[in-house]
């Protein structure tokens, strides 16, 4: 059995309404508790929100939706349906992937397709080096969700289990780049299927092997979209607490906790006092820690991952060669992660995202127009440039991204811009992001799994931590279960889901949505 918070635990007020506080929020009123939820901003979704940049609506954080069973299990808590309340549209292909030497390749999620694209791109060994690969990433997977992932520890303990033997039989303690090179020959193709350990801070050079359960998320479970952005999921999260008896403050600040001894008796706001029985805080660590008056100890301080500059450009021309999601890699790579994580430049090649929502949901922007997001990771604060550096250099960096990107066939990018949105490690800190990053501290060995910063802080008894810095870790699936777990730490469990569930197809396709005409490729 896990630790779970004692006493009466009637009233929750959970601090944040992003997908974190959103998913706890769900699971505790499920469970029978009564919650408040305070958020600073006018609407939900914290990370997840919502810019209005003269009718291009902008994602102002993640793009990339997978595992929707995982918010699907936080409506079935007080017995809704995420499909009911969002539409979710797989995409097809789940990526384009753009290389310097002018080829590209398309990541399908269905096998047949992948490994006809895969044996088109990079012959037949490759191809079945691919199938190889997928069945290795799907019994990944399974060893790790339950025990490693959905779950809470009290102690690296909890690890000793017959899953750890088979996780390690499955060399998840080896290292991300070369398990891939035992099924994939061609350099390109490896990029495609493990460059998300950058998610979570770490080279796949460095990263361990089982950070692969990634790309299984990305290139076997499946890419989807909410209609109407991303911003989507969490206001319908909020809509469906809120029907199911949540009080929902916007607009407020967290100044202080009270407390009585161990417990936190109040959640002092800049407009209120809202007593309670226990309390879930889905803030930065940092700040989470300065209310609770409480760091824990560690025996090395914690890193954070990189951060990333990020333009958002609402355009009055689009270019055919992108797809919903477009990864257009440098020629460099080793050097790229280097640069991130070591050396603290901009990287001097650089591998970007290019997100294209209105290739899927053309209502994003005004008709005729479209909408791109284009993300260049870099060094955190910590490392790299300090924010007072950003401010001349974030204008410098957005010339130099666009230039590459004429470069590489976006001809004319820069004149296409009608509204614009620059965001740098310096707006990542100004919104409370320690290390100007959004992507918070790093999944090193020594902070994952039982060695990441835990969801109970010792010295207070009914707080519970949530979000992308404590576990399970960063990324839209692992802080939906930040959520969970953190109710569970409430509750004492997890509650099953009471109704019948009804995903949405797996993206091939044949069930994607026909292309618009921007979107033809």
């Amino acid at each position: 059995m896990t630790r779970t918070v004692p006493g009466r635990t009637d009233h929750v007020v959970v601090v944040g309404a992003g997908l974190s506080g959103l998913a706890a929020t769900l699971h505790l009123l499920g469970a029978g508790r009564r919650v408040t939820v305070v958020e600073r901003e006018a609407l939900p979704g914290g990370r997840a929100g919502r810019l209005d940049m003269a009718g291009y609506l902008v994602d102002t954080g993640p793009t990339v939706l997978t595992m929707p069973d995982l918010a699907d299990e936080a409506f079935a808590a007080v017995g809704a349906r995420l499909y009911d309340h969002v539409e979710l549209i797989p995409l097809h292909p789940a990526y384009r992937a753009r290389f310097a030497d002018g080829s590209a390749l398309d990541v399908h999620t269905d096998p047949d397709a992948m490994e006809a694209e895969v044996h088109r791109f990079a012959g037949a060994a490759d191809a079945l080096g691919y199938r190889r690969l997928r069945a290795w990433l799907e019994r990944l997977y399974r060893v790790q969700m339950r025990r490693f992932i959905d779950a809470n520890f009290d102690s690296p303990l909890g690890l000793l289990s017959g899953d750890l033997a088979r996780l390690a039989a499955l060399g998840g303690f080896g290292r991300l780049d070369p398990r891939v090179g035992r099924y994939l020959r061609d350099e390109r193709l490896r990029r495609v299927f493990s460059f998300q350990s950058l998610y979570v801070g770490v080279p796949p050079a460095r990263a361990l092997a089982a950070y692969a359960v990634i790309a299984y998320m990305d290139t076997v479970a499946g890419v989807y979209f909410p209609r109407g952005g991303m911003h989507a999921l969490p206001r319908a999260m909020a809509d469906t607490a809120a029907g199911a008896g949540a009080e929902l403050r916007y607009g407020q600040r967290v100044t202080r906790l009270e407390r009585s001894g161990e417990r936190i008796t109040a959640v002092v706001t800049d407009q209120e006092r809202i007593a309670c029985d226990a309390v879930v805080l889905t803030t930065d660590l940092p700040v989470a820690y300065g209310l609770l008056g409480r760091t824990p100890r560690r025996p090395a301080r914690l890193r954070h991952s990189p951060s990333a500059v990020v333009l958002h450009a609402g355009t009055d021309r689009t270019w055919d060669q992108l797809a919903h999601h477009t990864i257009s890699f440098g020629a460099a790579w080793s050097r790229t992660f280097d640069e991130l994580t070591r050396t603290g430049s901009l990287m001097s090649d650089p591998s970007l995202l290019i997100t294209r929502p209105t290739t899927t949901d053309p209502s994003l922007a005004p008709a005729g127009r479209h909408l791109h997001y284009i993300l260049a990771p870099c060094p955190n604060t910590e490392l790299g440039p300090d924010t007072r550096a950003w401010e001349d250099l974030g204008p410098r960096y957005r010339a130099e991204l666009l230039r590459e990107l004429h470069r590489r066939g976006l001809d004319g990018i820069e004149a296409a811009i009608e509204q614009e949105c620059l965001v740098t490690p310096a707006t990542w800190r100004s919104l409370g992001h320690t290390a100007g990053t959004p992507f918070s501290v790093s999944h090193t060995f020594t902070q994952t799994g039982p060695f990441r910063p835990r969801n109970l802080v010792r010295g207070t008894e009914n707080a519970v931590l949530a979000g992308c810095g404590t576990t399970p870790g960063v990324g839209v699936p692992t802080v939906l279960l930040s959520g969970k777990l953190a109710a569970a730490r409430i509750t004492g469990g997890h509650r099953r889901p009471t109704v019948s569930r009804r995903p949405p197809p797996a993206p091939t396709a044949e069930n994607s949505p026909a292309p618009t005409e921007e979107s033809a490729a």
